[in-house]
């Protein structure tokens, strides 16, 4: 995501907000069966961009830098976090991550702490940088598998650097998928119905 704010800071931001709330920690390994591992989004499941084709990185064990704007794993370290990367050739990227948990109960309560996260994110953000103004959207809910929402997020700063961003949080069973993209411009330039179509997939591929 090209948004220009230190993921150090919103890091941070997102401790914080752990600290009000109830802190979700994972099992011991081998409560429960493993399970087949989650498949990832493919490059032409993205919102299609209008001059550049998407290239898909590796499935990467971990936790990727391009969500660390909202979300984080603070709290929630236990888990074993895999993610893809997508690119463009120009400024527009995204990225899908997926996590495991050990009930389903679990996966309900991370899907919502994750949502919680991006919907506080753009309050958070000013708070933090004075010379930044952002503002969250609620693009609604997906009725796909045990359910999936999707927000929006721009930041502009004083010195006139403009981002938008699109983030999801879906939920299949034990399984919880976050898909985050993002790219120069305002909510004018926004994908949001392609933007769904890519979380529905996103969810339904997992299994």
């Amino acid at each position: 995501m090209s948004m220009r704010i230190r993921t150090s800071a919103l890091t941070a931001l997102a401790v914080a907000a752990l600290a009000a709330g109830t802190v979700l920690t994972a099992p011991a390994a081998g409560a429960a069966p493993k399970a087949a591992a989650p498949k990832f989004l493919s490059a032409s499941q993205l919102p299609p961009h209008p001059t550049s084709a998407w290239t898909a990185g590796p499935v990467t064990e971990g936790f990727p830098d391009g969500l660390g704007q909202c979300v984080d794993t603070e709290g929630v370290t236990s888990y074993d976090y895999r993610y893809r990367e997508f690119r463009t050739d120009l400024d527009t990227s995204a990225v899908q991550l997926t996590v495991v948990a050990d009930t389903a109960t679990l996966a309900k309560a991370l899907a919502k702490h994750y949502d919680d996260l991006i919907r506080t994110c753009a309050d958070r953000i000013e708070k933090a940088y004075p010379d930044v103004e952002a503002e969250g959207r609620d693009y609604g809910s997906l009725p796909v598998e045990e359910g999936a929402r999707v927000r929006g997020l721009h930041t502009e700063s004083s010195g006139g650097a403009s981002d938008i961003s699109l983030l999801s949080v879906g939920r299949d069973g034990r399984t919880v998928t976050v898909v985050s993209w993002g790219q120069m411009g305002d909510f004018g330039d926004a994908p949001v119905g392609a933007f769904k179509k890519t979380t529905t997939t996103a969810v339904n591929k997992l299994y």
